[in-house]
């Protein structure tokens, strides 16, 4: 059933004008910010020969690329979440979902799938950017494999936001604020407070803090370090808030 949803959902969003829009709109950004890290690059190029042990393209192209996608995402998703569950209650179609022999769960995690699918799909044509420097470059796969995992545990995080703005009413623009609001809130205040409490040494409390800091743990897969305590923050987000998102919707349930 979860599969059946999220291919729905795929469908869905391959057939919205909107997600065409912004699918193209990223790719457009992202091109051009890797072409003019490339050119930068190749301009320093004979520079780097005489430095040692220096940086090479895939941490000064790839890495800014993909720490480029982490920004776009942020506003990005919650465009193209807003519709997943706020449209199907403006439509008065949440009802019928509800009333289907179908959990919660189930109807929130396709959903989270079919978002998620189409989000992985933005980061593979990312990918394939720097990939076309194999003809005439070396490249750190390992870092690269490292940035793709980075990234791709962000847009789950992100993805598990938008679902839960987007269950919270039913104007899909609303939602689209709503989410764009929380994900700002987290980038502004999620640092702040981890580094307050860690002065305070207070470490606990500081990594529950950190938890609200998604792009801060991005951070450790952008120098190719696979953190797991970055790892583990940026997948009990995306957890929390997918059940934020399942209470919410069976509390309406249980209303009628």
């Amino acid at each position: 059933m979860i599969c059946t949803i999220a291919g729905k959902e795929l469908k869905t969003l391959f057939a919205s004008t909107l997600a065409w829009i912004v699918l193209t709109l990223t790719q457009l950004a992202l091109a051009f910010g890797f072409l003019k890290r490339l050119d930068d690059y190749m301009q320093i190029q004979p520079q780097l020969i005489r430095v040692p042990d220096a940086p090479g393209v895939t941490e000064l192209v790839a890495g800014p690329l993909f720490a480029a996608t982490a920004i776009v995402l942020l506003f990005a998703v919650p465009l193209l979440a807003m519709r997943m569950i706020a449209e199907e209650r403006n439509n008065q179609t949440l009802v019928l979902l509800m009333s289907a022999p179908l959990s919660m769960t189930q109807l929130v995690l396709g959903k989270f799938a079919g978002l998620l699918a189409f989000l992985l799909l933005i980061i593979a044509m990312t990918a394939l950017m720097p990939l076309t420097l194999l003809v005439g470059a070396h490249l750190d796969f390992g870092l690269l494999a490292s940035l793709v995992l980075g990234v791709a545990l962000l847009a789950a995080a992100f993805a598990a936001i938008g679902l839960y703005a987007s269950s919270l009413t039913a104007h899909p623009l609303a939602a689209a604020m709503i989410a764009f609001g929380m994900l700002l809130g987290m980038l502004l205040a999620g640092e702040t407070a981890a580094e307050g409490l860690r002065g305070r040494g207070w470490q606990v409390p500081a990594a529950f803090a950190q938890l609200l800091s998604p792009l801060k743990n991005f951070e450790p897969f952008a120098r190719g370090v696979l953190d797991s305590n970055s790892v583990a923050c940026l997948l009990l987000l995306t957890a929390g808030f997918l059940i934020l998102t399942i209470r919410r919707l069976d509390t309406a349930r249980l209303r009628g």
